[in-house]
Order: structure tokens, then C-alpha cells, then sequence
């Protein structure tokens, strides 16, 4: 997959960045989601099944979209995070497996005994 976004746009009011790629598909990727999943080191771990469980981001905002080259973003974060570095594919990655991810976080927030905006995820 060489998925190249043709558009980005950082939609602070309803809290999404929208990407639009040259293959005519575009994502709504909500802040919240982006952040939790952070192609970061100090998110993903430093090898399989290292992930570190990010919880508490449901306002979490997003700042600034910096281009790091022609292949990636950098994310900033209002809680201060800025270390992933989101490149197309990636982000064309997120967005197809949107739903997949946001279930399995959700089942995750659960069995680790967290809540999600207050309220014990389903």
C-alpha cells in the first residue's frame, strides 16, 4: 500500500482530523483515537505485546500537525505528547481499521478495570 493523502485538515471544534488520499478515500479520525494510538515508542513499546494502555484522553486535543517530509506527520498533543510520527500509510491504516481498533481499546479499557468518559465500557 502507497497510500498518499492529498488533503489534511485539523478540525479543532469537533475534535477530528479528516484525511483524504489520492485513491479518493478519505477517514474523520477522532483526536481521542489518534492519541491512544500513537505510532510512539512510549504508546506501542518497544516490541510485540509492549503496548502501553492510554487512558484518560477523552478530551485530549490536538495542537499542531506538523509534515515531517513528503511521508509522514507529527501530531502535537495537548498533554504534551509529540513523538509519533504518522506516516500516510499508517494513517490510511487507522482509518480502514477504525472500528476494529476502537472496539478492541474499548474491551481493553474493560478487562484492565478502566472507564471510558465515566462510564465501565460494554
Amino acid at each position: 500500500m502507497n497510500a498518499v493523502p492529498i488533503e489534511i485538515k485539523l478540525r479543532k471544534t469537533s475534535r477530528l482530523i479528516t484525511v483524504q488520499f489520492d485513491d479518493g478515500i478519505s477517514f474523520e479520525l477522532p483526536f481521542e483515537y489518534l492519541r491512544v494510538f500513537s505510532p510512539s515508542a512510549e504508546v506501542q513499546g518497544h516490541g510485540p505485546g509492549q503496548s502501553v494502555l492510554q487512558t484518560g484522553k477523552e478530551n485530549t486535543q490536538v495542537t499542531s500537525i506538523e509534515p515531517i517530509g513528503n511521508y509522514a506527520v507529527r501530531l502535537v498533543f495537548d498533554d504534551g505528547h509529540d513523538t509519533g510520527l504518522y506516516t500516510w500509510n499508517y494513517l490510511y491504516e487507522l482509518g480502514v481499521k477504525q472500528a476494529e481498533n476502537w472496539q478492541a481499546y474499548l474491551d481493553r479499557l474493560k478487562s484492565e478495570g478502566h472507564t471510558h468518559n465515566g462510564i465501565t465500557t460494554n
